[in-house]
């Protein structure tokens, strides 16, 4: 409630220091040219000296005051009763900051709920305290920038620098955030390599993490069966259905259909690629993977599973239609239409013309479109979990259950996991590869489509 109040407070001192700003620089315009910048800038320049210094304040002591509260709280004679024990301490005051956050919430320490009304009254004491310190820093700021309105003043410049410098900070934020998870990334995967042995992780054929006991468990990291399983399901079974699919799509759409019905039929198209995953999920556990297991029952398989590779690479299959049929039909319709009319005057039919001109001139973009629907099918989860399985099987049969690297990392990282064990630190090492493989991918991609418009543009 308190950082909902202080950041109406900063909003509204901003507010007032931009009107006040402008209305000051009004009146010092005495004609034209008689200012270096609009009165406009002049408010926004006092505004951004309210709101910024304000902001960086409260930042600061909304990191500050969770340490001040606590040794407030630990300082009062009630806090003598808390066990010595650092993690009963911690569970304690826990508890204490959850039930002065919310009354309401069941107590399961005696201590907790008696502590409860000396956390709320110091996270309200120091919220004051904090809330006195923005209002000083913001009249500051706003005083300084007062002083700065003259008539030679460039206020749009500064303005502008002030916008530059927010989107560098703002392109910074993703680029090290990348880093970030690529380092986390490295950094872990380095830790379970000292562990287990990167040849046997990368060539083994053998998955069974929760069983990797004693000094030879590199034998039970053989991660072979998962990669062997999302290429399986991802890259081959799912672009089996997407890419004709989506080729064709794309051949109508921009050759044979109408105005009116591409209008309707292109949207419709698309939204495949606005479902979420989960919906596919449900759709290939409870229709798609029974008719699979009913088919393979009939083609004489012995006990087939409901879990399949096939249904999983089905459904992925089609949800990843409107990614290749997109890239498809953009490279289809940015062939120069000289070369689809020079085919045709020679003689050549529609079918002709569309199979050896414009499908070989669009190879470049249909390719591109093609690989960034193969990165997006492995990394899919949520249709592997609900239909294919968890078992780690290496088998060219699609009517067997099988698992993929995505669904490893899931299982790998919930429930009540050791962290700093080899089975837990594997999932980081899947990860890697699994990013690895993904960034190949896209690349190539680019480069692809690189080359495409370098041909056609």
């Amino acid at each position: 409630m308190i950082s909902f109040i202080v950041l109406l407070a900063i909003l509204g001192l901003g507010l007032a220091g931009w009107f006040t700003a402008r209305a000051r620089a009004q009146l010092l315009y005495t004609g034209r040219g008689s200012l270096a910048a609009t009165p406009g800038y002049h408010g926004w320049h006092m505004a951004l000296w309210v709101i910024v210094p304000a902001i960086a304040v409260w930042a600061l002591w909304a990191l500050a005051s969770p340490y001040l509260v606590q040794s407030a709280v630990t300082g009062l004679p009630i806090a003598s009763q808390l066990p010595e024990l650092e993690i009963e301490r911690h569970a304690i005051l826990a508890e204490a900051w959850a039930l002065a956050d919310n009354p309401d919430a069941a107590s399961f320490h005696p201590l907790a709920a008696q502590l409860a009304e000396p956390v709320r009254e110091a996270k309200m004491r120091f919220g004051l305290i904090g809330l006195a310190l923005v209002c000083i820093v913001a009249f500051a700021g706003g005083a300084y920038g007062f002083t700065r309105i003259r008539a030679g003043f460039p206020a749009r410049t500064r303005v502008e620098r002030a916008v530059m410098l927010l989107l560098l900070l703002a392109s910074l934020i993703a680029i090290l955030t990348t880093f970030g998870i690529i380092a986390s990334l490295v950094f872990e995967t380095g830790v379970f390599f000292s562990h287990v042995s990167p040849i046997d992780f990368l060539t083994g054929l053998h998955w069974s993490p929760g069983t990797a006991v004693g000094t030879d468990i590199g034998d039970n990291f053989g991660a072979i069966p998962l990669f062997w399983g999302t290429i399986y399901i991802g890259a081959i079974i799912a672009m089996i259905v997407a890419i004709p699919l989506g080729l064709m799509s794309a051949i109508y759409l921009t050759q044979y259909a109408s105005a009116t019905m591409r209008r309707w039929l292109k949207p419709i198209l698309e939204i495949l690629a606005g479902v979420p995953t989960v919906v596919y999920g449900y759709f290939a556990a409870l229709t798609v993977a029974p008719l699979i297991r009913d088919f393979a029952a009939a083609m004489g398989k012995e006990n087939p599973s409901t879990e399949s590779a096939l249904a999983a690479g089905l459904v992925m299959g089609v949800m990843i239609i409107p990614f290749v049929s997109s890239m498809a039909d953009d490279s289809i319709a940015a062939v120069p239409k000289a070369m689809g009319d020079g085919s045709l005057a020679m003689g050549a039919t529609q079918s002709e013309t569309i199979k050896r001109v414009l499908v070989p001139a669009a190879l470049p973009g249909i390719v591109a479109g093609v690989m960034l629907a193969i990165s997006r099918a492995i990394g899919e989860t949520m249709i592997v979990v609900m239909a294919a399985g968890a078992a780690a099987n290496l088998s060219l049969d699609p009517f067997d259950s099988m698992t993929t690297v995505t669904y490893q990392i899931v299982q790998l990282l919930t429930g009540d996991q050791e962290f700093d064990s080899p089975k837990t630190l594997s999932a980081f090492a899947l990860g890697l590869v699994l990013f690895i493989v993904t960034l190949i991918l896209n690349l190539v991609a680019l480069r692809v489509v690189k080359r495409f418009r370098e041909a056609y543009e």
